[in-house]
């Protein structure tokens, strides 16, 4: 047995003893002893191999799966731009804390020395994103190996997973040639077996410990959550009678005091202004609305942060509290406080559903309405950047049977389909996703899976509004900046979508009606993708008529 393969298959042996069940794998040379080792180990039926040529697609693959399962993924690739093409997965696992192990193959040093083909600097490639990096030093027919090989890897997955916080990891990994095995019957030096019963080289005794808490002492309290901890939120403001709204909307919200219209209610001025909270509990790190910043940056307010992150949401620098979990509070809650918040969200749902309602169709919020409806019990729902994440959020459809999942770590359009894929392929309920026309052609290679590799129950929705609807909603849509609007915010694209579904050999149906599309999102098996256009001169106006519609319902309430 060659130095690459014995190595190659002590790291996936120990990645299986770590629990890692799904790797995704992008085919190279350099990476070939990592590619066979893993295919045994497939075939053995140890762990989960999924095969993607494109590296980009196949790091937010694995990050779609970690983050469904809660459970560290493994990408791995060749030298060279493959492993640059990982690094917007690792920026999303870092700041999002999903656990990637990341896997890159690398020439040896002296071949990086002799200027040789597929070489960049491969050292501390992801900088400070990740949680943990090292080179392992080429392979070597000496004693020591095994140990020193398993070792590493539980560092790896101790980084990414058994410590306080979540996130990616990196290995790079060169390898001497021969890179296949050589099927030579040698003796290696040492047993290449790792601890018996199949147990990990290095065990985390303390895996588990109890977290830090935050202690709530105001009588008019909100609960903010965001993508994490939106179930765990609702069940301590039930108990305590605090309300909770979320950057979903009602997607995840459970009990009597979910506010589901809180996006809403949290724009309107005369109403806040007599809402003011004393405390903000505030669950994750919020990235979509801007009232929701403002009240975290209300002087007045107290911010208690409940994340296990170094990276605070602090707008402005003001935050009370930070730890890892919610302590009972010291002061009983204000009755009437939640009751007012509860008739204003009455309010505001049913300004907003009356509006909806004499609107024609198509726009994003009846898209992202009808879709919070028809999801079946216990869906998955992959919501994509700029306007999605704010259609379902503003939609206020109370779902506390859907799982969403979505790329708000740095809250870019890479790799959401792929994300999509890979998340639903773990998730035992039908799945969905809502996603931009530019956040779908940005990655429509994700589409492309070969044909014995696993297609999910997965329906894409593709909101089309033939470019960057998002930015009408912003500054630089005002009337005032018509001019260049267009072309260098608007940027049409004019792709035929059915054309591009029909060249990766997914089906694609285009949803004129609102008839049409409510059967098009019936469950269905395999991978496929309903595409609804919809005009974009409209977002803003209606937006516009919602918030008046709003503003007005709640003063009235």
């Amino acid at each position: 047995m060659n130095p690459s393969t014995a190595q190659a298959r002590v790291i996936v042996d120990e990645l299986v003893r770590n629990t890692v069940s799904h790797v995704v794998l992008c085919p190279g040379s350099r990476n070939a002893p990592l590619a066979i080792a893993l295919y045994d180990a497939a075939a053995a039926g140890r762990l989960q191999l999924h095969v993607r040529i494109d590296e980009r697609g196949a790091a937010f693959l694995a990050l779609g799966i970690a983050a469904r399962t809660g459970r560290p993924a493994a990408v791995v690739c060749t030298s060279g731009t493959a492993a640059a093409n990982f690094h917007p997965a690792v920026l999303e696992a870092d700041r999002a804390g999903v656990p990637l192990i990341v896997l890159t193959a690398d020439r040896p040093p002296e071949l990086r020395a002799a200027g040789a083909s597929q070489v960049i600097d491969q050292y501390q490639l992801y900088g400070n994103a990740v949680r943990y990096f090292d080179e392992l030093a080429v392979a070597e027919r000496r004693a020591g190996q095994n140990s020193y090989w398993r070792s590493q890897i539980c560092r790896a997955w101790n980084a990414a997973y058994g410590e306080w916080r979540c996130g990616p990891v990196h290995l790079n990994i060169p390898f001497r040639e021969p890179l296949v095995p050589d099927f030579v019957d040698e003796a290696w030096y040492e047993s290449l077996e790792g601890r018996p019963d199949g147990e990990r080289w290095t065990e985390l005794p303390d895996f588990g410990a109890l977290p830090s808490f935050v202690v709530p002492s105001a009588r008019h309290g909100l609960v903010i959550a965001c993508d994490t901890g939106v179930q765990a939120a609702s069940e301590w403001a039930e108990q305590h009678g605090w309300p909770v709204v979320s950057e979903t909307g009602g997607l995840g919200l459970s009990g009597s005091t979910a506010i589901p219209a809180g996006a809403w209610l949290l724009g309107v001025e005369e109403f806040i202004s007599k809402h003011r909270p004393e405390q903000v509990l505030c669950l994750g790190r919020p990235t979509v609305f801007r009232q929701v910043q403002q009240v975290l940056s209300d002087p007045s307010v107290e911010v208690l942060l409940v994340r296990p992150d170094s990276d605070w949401p602090a707008p402005a620098h003001n935050v009370r509290q930070v730890g890892q979990w919610f302590a009972e509070p010291t002061k009983p809650a204000d009755p009437e406080w939640l009751a007012s918040w509860q008739r204003a969200d009455a309010a505001a749902t049913g300004a907003v559903t009356e509006a909806l309602a004499g609107e024609p169709w198509p726009s994003g919020l009846r898209v992202a309405t009808e879709l919070v409806d028809a999801l079946p019990d216990g869906a998955l729902l992959v919501v994509g950047s700029s306007n999605p994440t704010r259609d379902v959020a503003l939609a206020g459809r109370l779902r506390p049977d859907v799982l969403v999942h979505r790329n708000r770590g740095v809250a870019g359009i890479d790799g959401t389909v792929s994300t999509a894929i890979g998340a639903a392929m773990v998730h035992r309920a039908p799945s969905y996703a809502l996603l931009g026309d530019l956040t779908f052609l940005h990655d429509a290679s994700g589409l492309l899976t070969g044909p014995t590799e696993q297609r999910p129950d997965l329906t894409i929705v593709v909101l089309n509004d033939d470019g960057g609807g998002i930015f009408s909603l912003l500054e630089q849509g005002a009337p005032e900046y018509n001019a260049s609007f267009e072309r260098v915010f608007g940027t049409p694209h004019g792709a035929d979508l059915g054309a591009l579904c029909a060249g990766y050999r997914v089906p694609h149906v285009v949803a004129e009606t609102i008839t049409e599309f409510r059967a098009a999102l019936k469950p269905q098996p395999g991978l496929r993708v309903v595409e609804v256009r919809v005009d974009r001169t409209r977002h803003r106006d209606l937006h516009a008529r919602l918030r008046s519609a709003v503003a007005a319902a709640v003063g009235s309430a």
